[in-house]
């Protein structure tokens, strides 16, 4: 009798293209060893072949690293979702519902950071998809990926939402020691009516500012991201002062923001959030977003507000990533579009 072909090694998790054609042929349900845990999202265990991702035409990091795929934080404006296109899952309910870890990250990385070519450029981690969410609580990934950049003393930013990053004081402290080290953390408005409309699955903002606080106070060099400020959502100047002011508060090294962008996946998401739950705000979303990128003359009303209340609360800035300057379109003014509160 013939023997029957097996899809994976024996005892070995799928590779992201074994998933994407299982996804293909028979939906979620084909995966093989797909876990459902207590917050409804399905978790998939699988293997990388890489760790390291080599990130061209940005000054500020030459490589990425990202342990996980798709994200239970579930922002509606994040760029990642497109990702799970990749995967044959959709970028809507599936990016925050349809998990994949790579078991073998941790392994992989310090033999890509053991080679003798390996020349310590610096690393951006989390750029897609948070190293601390919740479920790394329970697989400790990126705890693993930053002893190993300890131990290569290698420089890394790390991106996140996630106020669990200060369980890893103690091993960032000891990165710092040896590399460049600096925690970004998101806090893209304190306004609570636009966190729970945007940001369903992530911490209350004020206890990522504690974190800050936290992790400046262990010697930790960490600063604030207001990104994305997401137009009608975060964007009065009033929620903008309140949010500077907060991050003032927390001790945070510095403040940088940018106006939300909508790539493929995100805005066939967003447009369908705003059609559905806030359909007044459709037209001047129509307006704004002609392309990827908000209005550049908006941005422009947005930034000056952002710099004022920098400047009156005291902190520093430094440059939020951006890879293109916006696109141009019609003015519009920031006062008719957001008023005040």
């Amino acid at each position: 009798m013939a023997t029957p072909q097996l899809l994976f090694e024996l005892g070995a998790a799928p590779t992201a293209r074994d998933v994407a054609r299982l996804v293909k042929d028979g939906g979620v349900s084909a995966l093989p060893d797909a876990k459902r845990r207590g917050d409804a999202a399905t978790y998939q265990e699988i293997r990388c072949r890489s760790a390291l991702n080599r990130v061209k035409g940005k000054a500020y990091m030459q490589w990425s690293l990202n342990p996980y795929r798709g994200c239970t934080h579930g922002c509606h404006y994040c760029f990642a979702r497109r990702y799970h296109s990749h995967l044959e899952l959709d970028a809507g309910d599936a990016f925050a519902s349809v998990i994949f870890v790579k078991t073998n990250f941790v392994e992989v990385l310090r033999r890509e950071l053991d080679r003798p070519a390996w020349k310590k450029e610096s690393i951006g981690f989390g750029t897609a998809t948070d190293p601390y969410q919740p479920i790394e609580g329970t697989y400790k990934i990126s705890r693993g990926v930053i002893e190993a950049l300890r131990d290569a003393a290698t420089p890394v930013g790390i991106v996140t939402k996630g106020p669990m990053v200060v369980r890893d004081i103690d091993v960032l402290k000891d990165l710092s020691a040896v590399a460049s080290c600096r925690v970004h953390m998101s806090v893209p408005t304190v306004d609570e009516d636009a966190w729970e409309k945007l940001e369903p699955g992530v911490a209350h903002p004020m206890q990522r500012l504690k974190a800050v606080r936290q992790l400046v106070d262990a010697g930790i060099d960490c600063g604030v991201l207001m990104a994305p400020i997401v137009p009608g959502f975060s964007t009065q100047p009033a929620k903008l002062e309140r949010t500077v002011k907060a991050i003032a508060d927390s001790g945070a090294t510095s403040v940088a923001a940018m106006v939300m962008h909508m790539d493929g996946g995100t805005r066939e998401h967003f447009m369908a959030l705003l059609h559905r739950e806030y359909p007044d705000l459709v037209p001047m979303y129509e307006q704004l977003y002609a392309s990827r990128y908000v209005n550049k003359d908006y941005e422009k009303r947005v930034q000056e507000v952002v710099s004022l209340m920098r400047q009156r609360y005291g902190i520093g800035r430094r440059p939020a990533p951006q890879t293109k300057k916006a696109a141009s379109g019609a003015e519009v003014d920031l006062r008719l579009l957001q008023p005040e509160e």
